[in-house]
Order: C-alpha cells, then structure tokens, then sequence
C-alpha cells in the first residue's frame, strides 16, 4: 500500500527519515528531493559493466547549466534518506519530463533499510537548463507484507556522494579511483 503524504509526515521520524524536511515539499502521496549542485559524467566512450568507467565532475553553477542530448549525467539529492519497514521509491517529476529530461526513467526501486543519498541518472532529449537545489524527483514508500530483511549491502548504503555503477564489483572487477576533475568544456569539446 502506497503512503500518504500524511503518513510520510507522521513516520517521517519512526519507519523513515528524510534531511533535511520541509513540509511544503510533502505531496499527496510522495515527497520532492532536491537536485544537489554537482553531477558525474562518464569519460569513457563504451562503458564497460565489468570494469569502474572514468569520470569528471561538473559543478552546477547558480545560474544553471545546460544539458546535453546523449549524455548520461549522474546527480544526487540533496536530501538523507533512510527506510524501516517501507521501501523507498524515487521517479523524476512529471513536470521535467515535459521538458525532455528524465531523471531514473525506469523509476528506482529502493530496498527496506536502505541509509543515503540516491543517485539519479539523469538524459535529456533536447537540450535542457537545470539548477542546483531544484526539485528534481519525487519518493514514495510502500509498505510491505511479509518478513522481509533490511538492506545490509555495503556497494551503495551510507552513501553522500554520487554513485557511479559499481555492478564491476558483481563481475569479478576490483576497485579504482576513476575520477577525473574536467571541466563541461572539455567534455563537449575535447579540449584540455
């Protein structure tokens, strides 16, 4: 069963946790999460899931940036999330989506004690301006029948960063700093 706005609020210190909260941003039936002011955009031309791909990170300025069709940009929320006894769900907001910018398109299904900050893959159809702290999706929680155990992983849980696909670790890769300072610029063009 889908949580009302009304019960986020009244569980929001019990079976689930969202920092910071405001209550204008409570909905119906979910909760919006802030877009923070950085993203991650892979370097590498083919991605390969069994090894960690490079990257550059890329601040979003106050004024806004622009983002690109075919690119995959990885974002954070703002907001700390953490679950017991509901599974957390995020989608992008209907709102950017009429605008050609999907964040999580297939809707990310979070497990029941999942703690941190989601990652949001995010790609746009047409070039698109965006803003940091705007925001950008939407959680919902669902509760659950049954037993179930809490989300003990230690691939994504704590986490405060953005974060790049880790499934290398399920193929057998081992880890690596990947990460590379560029600046937008040199992403588009090339240059250094």
């Amino acid at each position: 069963m889908l949580l009302s706005g009304q019960e986020i609020l009244r569980r929001k210190d019990t079976d689930l946790l969202i920092e910071p909260f405001s209550e204008d941003r409570l909905n119906p039936n979910s909760y919006n999460l802030a877009l923070h002011d950085e993203l991650l955009v892979y370097e590498e031309v083919v991605l390969d899931a069994a090894s960690p791909n490079r990257y550059r990170r890329l601040e979003i300025p106050p004024e806004g940036l622009t983002l690109q069709p075919n690119i995959l940009y990885l974002g954070r929320t703002v907001e700390y999330t953490e679950s017991r006894g509901v599974i957390p769900m995020i989608q992008g907001r209907s709102s950017l989506g009429r605008l050609g910018l999907f964040i999580n398109p297939g809707g990310s299904v979070g497990d029941i004690g999942y703690c941190g900050t989601w990652t949001l893959e995010m790609h746009c159809v047409q070039p698109v301006r965006i803003y940091p702290f705007m925001e950008a999706c939407q959680i919902y929680f669902i509760s659950i029948e049954g037993e179930s155990d809490s989300y003990c992983s230690d691939k994504y849980q704590h986490s405060r960063d953005i974060q790049p696909s880790l499934i290398f670790r399920e193929l057998g890769g081992d880890d690596q700093d990947t990460q590379l300072e560029l600046n937008f610029d040199e992403l588009l063009h090339g240059t250094k």
